[in-house]
């Protein structure tokens, strides 16, 4: 299984846009904030790894 490391970019309400850090890409996806730590702020870095997602420092 494969592992992506996304930034938090943007907090939108009850979404949060992450930018994938591992590859240069210009879009961002939009998640739901249901699914991601709830800990999170705008600059978190998360890894999305087996279907969820975790912060790392």
């Amino acid at each position: 299984m494969e592992t992506w490391n996304y930034v938090v970019e943007k907090i939108d309400g009850d979404y949060a846009h992450l930018r994938r850090t591992d590859v240069p890409e210009d879009d961002l996806k939009l998640v739901a904030r249901a699914i991601l730590p709830s800990e999170i702020t705008e600059g978190t870095c998360l890894k999305y790894e087996l279907f969820e997602y975790s912060i790392i420092s």
